[in-house]
């Protein structure tokens, strides 16, 4: 019964429920895209977010993992060897090679490295500061999380970005990022062949956007909601001021 109340009540104000409708859909136009004035036009909001993944062993020339003559003790050096190469990633300059492969401007790119029990949270380090209007450009980030496994030298690249190619890009720059550091290393310090680490990374990583759609979503959302606000706003209007009337007449007849 109220719902039909309302609907009356706004027929008889068709002219501000169609400037409602008017600026329900101005406010859906905002909200996925930006809108400039000067000089006239739009351009499309980072919504979209598009993550891949890809694996990577630490591992020795000899393979430990193929090689049956070699032991598995050398699995816990080398385990904590991950953990400090997944921390070596979050370094200024790998994280300025990554970018560079990924083609991802450097200041726009932050990397997480392994967190552990002795280091629960990360550091607040130049590419790793945290501000209050992160939230407002998540999906618009370029983000790699590195997790290391606990028990065996294994490390997980997670990277996300705006779209599914940039993403698997970024993750498969990380490897390539940390593989042409450790070869820097090697030949500053002469470091023979057999001695060096080697990362084996298992498959090339796939991107994927994981909330497809999400611009349609949001414009009826917005649209749905500025509606409904502004519709319920000019019945509260429209009642206000028959009310404003109603007392006028009313001190009038008093008087």
């Amino acid at each position: 019964m109220k719902v039909g109340a309302h609907l009356r009540e706004l027929w008889h104000v068709r002219g501000w429920m169609a400037a409602c409708a008017a600026f329900a859909l101005a406010m859906s136009v905002w909200s996925v895209a930006h809108v400039s004035l000067v000089p006239p036009g739009l351009s499309p909001r980072a919504l979209k977010m598009a993550t891949a993944t890809t694996q990577v062993v630490v591992d020795t020339p000899k393979s430990t993992l193929i090689d049956l003559r070699q032991d598995t003790y050398s699995l816990d050096g080398l385990t904590n060897r991950a953990l400090l190469l997944g921390n070596v990633m979050a370094s200024p300059e790998v994280r300025a090679d990554i970018a560079r492969r990924a083609h991802v401007p450097f200041d726009a790119l932050q990397v997480v490295p392994p967190l552990t029990g002795k280091q629960p949270r990360v550091l607040a380090e130049a590419g790793n500061q945290k501000h209050t209007t992160d939230i407002l450009k998540l999906n618009g980030e370029y983000r790699l999380q590195i997790r290391a496994n606990p028990t065996v030298p294994f490390l997980q690249v997670y990277a996300q970005t705006p779209d599914a190619r940039s993403a698997a890009a970024l993750a498969n720059a990380a490897v390539g990022g940390m593989e042409s550091y450790l070869g820097v290393l090697a030949r500053s310090n002469q470091t023979p062949a057999a001695n060096q680490i080697r990362l084996t990374q298992l498959g090339k990583a796939q991107g994927a956007v994981i909330n497809e759609g999400i611009g349609r979503r949001v414009a009826a959302l917005a649209f749905l909601v500025t509606f409904a606000v502004s519709c319920a706003a000019v019945i509260w209007a429209r009642r206000v001021r028959s009310g404003w009337r109603v007392a006028a007449l009313a001190e009038q007849i008093g008087t």
